[in-house]
């Protein structure tokens, strides 16, 4: 049976590109929620044949009200899996809690480094010599839910923070669809708050993707 996912996205959403490009066997991305109607990411789910949907967040006096009807859009789908895809919104607790083990994000950093906004800049400051992103569960901890899957790359001595970002991002575009495709498969869960992926071996405490050839120094 497919599963059905339903992205959220702000912007662009490119991630979201990039997971709908990879034609996951088994997923079935049910719709695109975007939180902005100018998002141009629903232009992209519209040209290939996926439900869309916008929840204005300035129609909404708070937070709440909007997670509210953020919540009743998305399970309008009854998603197996719902992905946060440059969706530049906090979430509520109890927007959270409600997709519990089943609500991910991607974040531009190797979690718990660099949590919030402005990563690529701040590891350019601390002079960190490996950057780059992970994938995780939301909790109501900003950007500190339980790791499922990271990529590393190279900060070179002639990186800004624009050369930095497009590697990390090409990096994103590959763990994204991955992470899905385990979802689908029934290779993540989650055990004593840690995020874990089996093998066919043993269970394995997230997944680190190791430096391409191209990324090396």
């Amino acid at each position: 049976m497919n599963k059905n996912i339903v992205i959220l996205i702000s912007g662009r959403g490119s991630n979201m590109e990039a997971i709908v490009r990879s034609a996951i066997p088994g997923a079935h991305i049910a719709a695109v929620i975007a939180n902005r109607p100018d998002a141009a990411g629903l232009d992209f789910a519209n040209r290939h044949g996926i439900a869309t949907a916008v929840v204005d967040h300035k129609a909404y006096a708070n937070r709440e009200t909007f997670d509210a009807a953020l919540a009743e859009a998305i399970d309008t789908h009854a998603p197996h899996l719902v992905v946060l895809a440059g969706f530049m919104r906090v979430l509520t607790a109890r927007f959270v809690a409600h997709y519990t083990g089943r609500l991910i994000n991607i974040h531009p950093s190797l979690l718990p480094a660099f949590p919030g906004l402005h990563t690529h800049a701040r590891a350019l400051e601390s002079g960190v010599k490996l950057h780059g992103a992970s994938v995780h569960f939301v909790t109501a901890d900003l950007d500190c839910g339980p790791i499922i899957i990271q990529a590393a790359v190279p900060v070179r001595d002639d990186d800004d923070e624009q050369s930095l970002a497009a590697r990390v991002l090409a990096q994103e575009h590959r763990i994204y669809p991955q992470t899905v495709r385990w979802f689908v498969d029934d290779r993540v869960v989650l055990v004593d708050g840690r995020a874990r992926v089996t093998n066919g071996q043993s269970g394995a405490e997230g997944w680190t993707v190791p430096l391409t050839e191209a990324d090396s120094p």
